[in-house]
């Protein structure tokens, strides 16, 4: 296809106003330091509180205005604690580490009143004195007070630079909220599966509110090592001095021993954060969701903070809940890779919707990259795509950690059919023969994990059963939830006898390059895995989790590779200058319902359309070329029609497509993806009406709506007739 560019500019301009940098920005941010000399002090009850501290160990109860900082103890308003009332005897408070937590040292037994004794316990343990002296800001104080202690964490971070530096010690986790770059300094840490350790590159973390938060965990050194203790401490404080000035470095290295885990935490900037950042609907998409703002799960640490993360505590701290058999079926994925199985593995991961298939994906994908350089994987979901956008098809190869949601990793996969909706109920042929399209292109030299759609009742249940033939699946993940199971336990037994939609009993898998005698033989193994997090099996109700929603990220965070990955102002979507093609150059389609030819280029425009390449060449006689039948072909991305000119017979489209790919592209194929309508909504520089936006429409006239059309579907009675026989 001949593309052209309207109105072509010069990015010289651009590049010296904006030298080159790296792709992870560090940001300049200031954070003022506390001094907290004006805490007042008592040596009459420092020496209760030592009594106490011999007895049992000490739990404070805080304020909601006082917040634990890294550094210092002080409140919001003030640099010492005062009382609004007359305090009858000042209260010292313990000594505070800079990770947030208390210790109170050791001392001998006070020979005080048994009443003086509880009394003091009273202030210590409550915050305020009984009789009136400490008073609460708020009108509820048992909605004030918090009974948790903070988490363990020891973390700096240096102003000069704009990093933290986060020591944990062995088995200790930090769960946020937030997005960073990550690098170990020291030691090992697991992210969702991964191992990062000392000396490799920096990963990037992104833990929005959307999905499961992230859990950074400190792992203890699997090599035997050569140095002592004292040795291997004294690199790790060398570490820290390398990256910390002399000011919070002190506060830092009397918390590093020779098995601490030394992590330097970066501020994230990149094309995909800004440009979600540049709309006022997703500008809180990186912090706590209201179930976490409503529970107080939030920690406020400044080192942490400076760098976009915010850390979790209580029961939103959790993380990833994984029940044993989930722990067991990953043990057992990751031996058969391992050498404990005779050929290589092809993993099929099924279950119903929100079962928590996607994660266990990508705990998979980052577990088996320990191991392997690269995993392959196969996109059979056309609702809630890993690394394409929503409606495709694809074939992957994976190389490196999953380290956050679909929309965060968006990339080109090594091949892609565009089906054109959300899920296959108009078309199932069509579907299962995409699929067989992309297997044959599986090396099968590296594992494969097979993701599935959610759908397991009626026909969904027959074309899950087709996959699980046509692949010759060796292990399959089969995921539910509750206590009344989604679908029937697909055991080897099961699937002797189960009727499919495009196969029949007995199994005979038709597409491999072995014979068939000898599959038939073999059987696949069964790992029954049951979800225990505590919203499984339901929709997300906040926002930014509904399926629809997670779609349009997913395509937002597509169309952000048009940004330049220098820092800048953020470009809008139709501020880019787009590409021209000829009528006559491309073949157009509609792949969802049945439009008539003279309303075709209507519906198409201001439309997200697949980029496709036809085995054959396409030629027009100056009009546009229609398609009868949608085409099986490979597709290099998708894109926005954005403008037909029909007096000049081409086609406007923006798209983040390379020019060397869109020269193969023949055909567009129009679906039923929608583009988001934030994108419509928010168009920044346009006055007057908004292009392609109006609230004057109604879907009560005749031919408003679209026509679905449904082939070879037989009623849900019968499926279920012929699955339950």
């Amino acid at each position: 296809m001949k593309v052209h560019k309207v109105s072509p500019r010069s990015r010289n301009d651009q590049r010296k106003r904006h030298p080159p940098k790296n792709k992870w920005r560090v940001h300049n941010k200031k954070i003022s330091n506390v001094d907290p000399s004006g805490l007042s002090s008592s040596p009459a009850t420092a020496k209760l509180e030592h009594h106490l501290a011999t007895r049992q160990k000490l739990k404070l109860k805080r304020l909601q205005k006082v917040y634990t900082k890294a550094v210092d103890l002080t409140l919001e308003d003030n640099h010492s604690v005062r009382a609004k009332g007359k305090v009858s005897a000042p209260v010292t408070l313990p000594h505070v580490h800079t990770n947030g937590g208390t210790e109170v040292e050791a001392a001998s037994d006070s020979e005080d009143s048994q009443e003086w004794r509880s009394y003091a316990k009273s202030v210590l343990q409550n915050g305020m004195e009984q009789g009136g002296g400490w008073e609460n800001s708020a009108p509820a104080a048992s909605e004030q007070l918090e009974d948790k202690e903070l988490p363990g964490y020891h973390a700096q971070h240096d102003h000069v630079q704009n990093h933290t530096v986060l020591v944990l010690q062995q088995g200790q986790s930090l769960c946020f909220r937030g997005r960073c770059l990550l690098t170990c300094l020291s030691g090992r840490v697991e992210v969702l599966g991964f191992t990062i350790e000392q000396g490799q590159q920096p990963y990037p973390l992104f833990s929005p509110s959307t999905h499961c938060p992230l859990t950074i965990t400190a792992l203890g050194d699997c090599t035997p090592s050569t140095k002592n203790k004292k040795e291997g401490r004294l690199e790790a404080k060398a570490i820290v001095r390398k990256y910390l000035s002399s000011e919070p470095r002190k506060r830092l290295l009397s918390e590093v021993d020779s098995d601490s885990c030394v992590v330097l935490l970066q501020p994230l900037d990149t094309p995909l954060t800004r440009f979600l950042s540049s709309f006022s609907e997703l500008h809180l998409l990186f912090d706590i969701n209201s179930k976490e703002l409503h529970s107080q799960a939030s920690v406020y640490d400044p080192a942490l903070s400076a760098v976009g993360v915010t850390a979790l505590r209580g029961p939103c701290s959790r993380g990833l809940v994984m029940s044993p058999s989930y722990r067991e079926a990953l043990g057992n994925l990751l031996s058969a890779w391992e050498g404990d199985f005779d050929r290589c593995p092809i993993v099929l991961v099924c279950g119903a919707r929100n079962s928590g298939k996607s994660t266990f994906n990508r705990h998979l994908i980052n577990s088996l990259l320990n191991h392997t350089a690269s995993v392959e994987y196969l996109e059979c979901d056309l609702g809630q795509t890993e690394f394409t956008p929503p409606g495709c098809l694809s074939l992957s190869t994976v190389t490196e950690p999953l380290l956050g949601p679909p929309f965060t990793h968006q990339r080109e996969p090594d091949h892609m059919v565009f089906y054109g909706q959300a899920d296959c109920q108009a078309d199932l042929d069509r579907y299962l023969d995409s699929l067989k399209t992309l297997w044959r292109h599986y090396s099968r030299e590296n594992p494969i994990i097979i993701n599935t759609m959610g759908w397991v009742k009626g026909h969904g249940f027959q074309l899950l059963l087709d996959l699980i033939r046509f692949f010759s699946v060796t292990h399959l993940v089969q995921l539910s939830y509750g206590d009344t199971p989604q679908c029937h336990s697909l055991t080897p037994e099961f699937l002797r006898s189960a009727q499919g939609w495009q196969t029949h009993p007995p199994s005979q898998p038709s597409i491999t390059e072995e014979p068939v005698s000898h599959l038939s033989a073999r059987s696949h193994v069964l790992l029954s895995v049951h979800s225990e997090f505590e919203e499984a099996g339901t929709s997300g109700t906040m926002r930014h989790q509904r399926s629809n929603e997670l779609r349009d990220l997913a395509l937002l965070g597509y169309f952000s590779q048009l940004q330049s990955a220098e820092p800048g102002p953020v470009r809008p979507l139709h501020c880019f200058t787009p590409y021209q093609v000829p009528h006559s150059a491309v073949a157009i389609g509609v792949t969802h319902c049945e439009v008539a030819p003279n309303h075709i280029l209507y519906a198409a425009n201001a439309s997200l359309v697949g980029l496709c390449c036809l085995g054959e060449k396409v030629s027009g006689r100056g009009g546009p070329v229609l398609l009868s039948q949608i085409p099986i072909c490979h597709c290099v991305g998708v894109g926005v029609l954005r403008g037909v000119d029909m007096a000049r017979g081409l086609y406007f489209l923006v798209t983040p497509v390379p020019p060397a790919a869109l020269r193969q592209v023949n055909c567009l194929l129009l679906g039923d993806i929608k583009l988001p309508k934030i994108l419509f909504t928010t168009q920044h520089g346009v006055e007057m009406e908004l292009p392609y936006v109006t609230t004057d429409y109604s879907f009560d006239v005749t031919g408003a709506g679209k026509l679905h059309v449904f082939k070879n579907r037989t009623r849900s009675c019968f499926v279920n007739a012929k699955t339950n026989n």
